[in-house]
């Protein structure tokens, strides 16, 4: 768990291998058999002027699901033991030698980055609960392994009755500024707000940090009073957009919402204008949510934003009266309708819109490409009664406690609130998206305009070995996100039918597709070798997206131009 394996780019053999043995007296994050265990790249830093023969010249940095960060030598895959040697464990650091706030894991999810002599590394938590660790983001030196600086997004005042706030996917770097990049999550407990009614301007927003010190530049909260769980899912983009006949260098920031943030990188100001539109209120007791969140005017949204009873899908009319049915019976009120004891239809939900995975971009036709999920949830907020503390483990399902059809769902207890939370993916009791198809898509928007390029479903929905027909071009639940090349090629796994493909930059036409052992969930790479372009994927599958699971690294040799 969490190795890493270095391999000849050109061959695939293997070099060598460093394994931190993550799995053994661990803190108790990979118990739940149900945990899917992240641990996103790996950083590289090499001296200026290495030193011939001498080790750890040039190093490899990786997080692990316990909170350590590891430092290895590149050539060789050796723990550089003057790395943490001053903390008492030579070869790595850890987020828990740190003062910290809160209970519960600091897991590295996030991989690290480099800038100059520091390696920078991001925590994941488990904010369910109220007083969840805060998320920390570290600086250390990438010799010694000393700490140099941390940045916490909760402010002093607040750290005692709230935390989370932290980055779980990717940190972006931008060098010649000196700015680390932060999409940032929503503050705990992640579903009741009751107990956190004062402002924390750094959850669930793009933040960007001085690589030198730690201290914020500058800050745009993407959703107020995050009750949503519209943690911000992929890395700020760190592009040149051409807009309105001049350069721009933006960071792009995609959202759970399905809406497009683009800033600029010096200052925050958005490149489009973006209104505080009003929105639902909360019925709950105890809980105030924000009366307006922030509505990109550009660029267009990338996915289906708002739901109506005539969009209700079925595979057969049944089905459909049952989505419909249930339509009827949950709340909803358009995008940022707040979790209810009624029950409320969450959509997009948690799960959808540009999750995990990111965006990529292609200068030369100024197109920004980007995946979307169209996955809705169903979401309960239940009063804890008195004496009770928690509920039993729940598996994925349909329906709500007490329903014929219910059977489980995600959720728990969130210690320091009076509720608890139940969270069903909105399926039909045949186990389809009620939500209209497409039900992942991938779009290219003009940076200059705003505007949709073109949008085609993606993949073929694979589930429990059945694989539905090409025609119905209904697309799959995406998890993972695209490349594109200077040759016009947009690459991309993320399907649950597990092909690999290549689409045409500027039409999204499929000019190529192999299949893969798993379903590749994971951003591909690019490289030369030999001089040959390589492009190679991790396929491993995924539980969340009912696909099998492996662990496969798959290579493709793009022909030359006279092959």
């Amino acid at each position: 768990m969490n190795r890493v394996v270095a391999l000849d780019p050109a061959t695939g053999e293997e070099r060598w291998h460093f394994d931190p043995h993550s799995d053994e007296g661990g803190l108790g994050i990979i118990d739940d058999p149900r945990q899917v265990v992240r641990c996103r790249s790996v950083a590289y830093w090499e001296a200026d002027t290495p030193e011939s023969g001498a080790a750890c010249e040039k190093r490899i940095f990786k997080g692990d699901i316990n909170g350590n960060l590891y430092a290895m030598d590149a050539d060789t895959g050796a723990s550089c033991l003057d790395f943490g040697a001053t903390e008492g464990h030579p070869g790595y650091v850890t987020h828990w030698d740190y003062a910290g706030n809160g209970v519960g894991p600091r897991h590295t999810t996030s991989g690290p980055i480099v800038v100059g002599d520091r390696i920078i590394s991001a925590v994941g938590v488990e904010d369910s609960v109220v007083n969840a660790s805060d998320g920390f983001v570290r600086a250390f030196n990438v010799k010694s392994g000393a700490l140099e600086w941390e940045f916490n997004p909760i402010p002093p005042a607040y750290i005692n009755e709230t935390g989370a706030a932290n980055v779980w996917s990717t940190l972006s770097v931008d060098l010649e500024r000196g700015l680390v990049f932060l999409p940032t999550t929503s503050p705990s407990s992640d579903f009741f707000g009751g107990t956190r009614k004062f402002k924390l301007p750094y959850a669930t927003a793009t933040v960007a940090l001085s690589a030198e010190t730690g201290n914020p530049v500058w800050h745009y909260q993407t959703t107020h009073h995050d009750v949503y769980d519209y943690d911000l899912p992929g890395h700020p983009l760190l592009v040149t957009i051409r807009k309105d006949g001049e350069l721009h260098d933006v960071a792009i920031q995609q959202s759970k919402s399905g809406y497009v943030f683009v800033f600029d990188r010096d200052t925050g100001k958005s490149l489009y204008p973006i209104e505080e539109r009003a929105v639902p209120r909360s019925d709950v007791p105890g809980e105030e949510t924000s009366p307006t969140q922030p509505f990109p005017v550009l660029p267009e949204p990338f996915t289906l934003t708002t739901l109506t009873r005539d969009d209700m899908y079925g595979l057969t009319p049944l089905d459909r009266a049952w989505c419909r049915a249930r339509f009827d019976e949950l709340r909803y009120e358009g995008m940022y309708t707040p979790p209810s004891i009624q029950g409320t239809l969450h959509f997009p939900g948690f799960a959808g819109g540009g999750n995990w995975g990111g965006a990529s971009f292609h200068p030369e036709s100024n197109l920004l490409i980007i995946k979307s999920m169209t996955i809705g949830t169903q979401h309960w907020l239940i009063p804890i009664e008195d004496g009770e503390s928690s509920i039993p483990d729940q598996g994925a399902g349909q329906g709500v406690p007490g329903d014929s059809n219910y059977s489980g769902g995600s959720g728990g207890p969130m210690p320091g609130t009076p509720y608890r939370t139940l969270q069903v993916n909105f399926f039909s009791p045949l186990g389809v998206p009620c939500t209209p198809p497409p039900w992942g898509t991938l779009t290219a928007i003009n940076m200059d305009s705003g505007q949709i390029n073109w949008k085609i479903p993606f993949g073929r929905v694979r589930r429990y070995g059945i694989t539905f027909p090409e025609f119905l071009n209904w697309g799959t639940s995406i998890i993972g996100g695209p490349i594109t090349t200077g040759g016009g090629l947009i690459f991309m796994g993320a399907s649950m039918d597990k092909y690999f493909r290549a689409l045409d930059v500027y039409t999204g036409e499929e000019l190529w597709k192999a299949e893969l052992p798993y379903a590749g969930m994971a951003v591909p790479m690019s490289y030369m070798a030999n001089g040959k372009q390589h492009v190679v994927i991790a396929a491993g599958g995924n539980r969340r997206t009912f696909t099998e699971e492996g662990d496969t690294l798959v290579a493709f040799v793009l022909p030359e131009a006279s092959d």
